[in-house]
């Protein structure tokens, strides 16, 4: 599916058709993810990235990709050491 939107022709000739396009991509992703929308390679698709660079978009936007404290992250891996 597509959707149009219009933006200044200013800021498109400044980026370029395609760049305007993928940061629209990312944006409208990241977005999704961090609302608990879509899983994080659902977002990965929608952006047009590898998981691995979505994970490092999140990063950069300080977006949790763990929905997880730090005592249930250590109690997960403390049953890992039992196994």
């Amino acid at each position: 599916m597509q959707v149009a939107i219009d933006l200044p022709n200013d800021l498109v000739a400044f980026q370029g058709v395609a760049d305007t396009r993928q940061e629209l991509r990312i944006a409208y992703a990241l977005w999704l993810f961090q609302r608990g929308r879509v899983t994080l390679a659902k977002a990965a698709e929608v952006a047009g990235v590898s998981l691995h660079e979505f994970m490092s978009l999140c990063k950069t936007h300080r977006i949790p990709v763990m929905d997880m404290s730090r005592d249930e992250l250590m109690a997960e891996l403390a049953g890992f050491e039992k196994a």
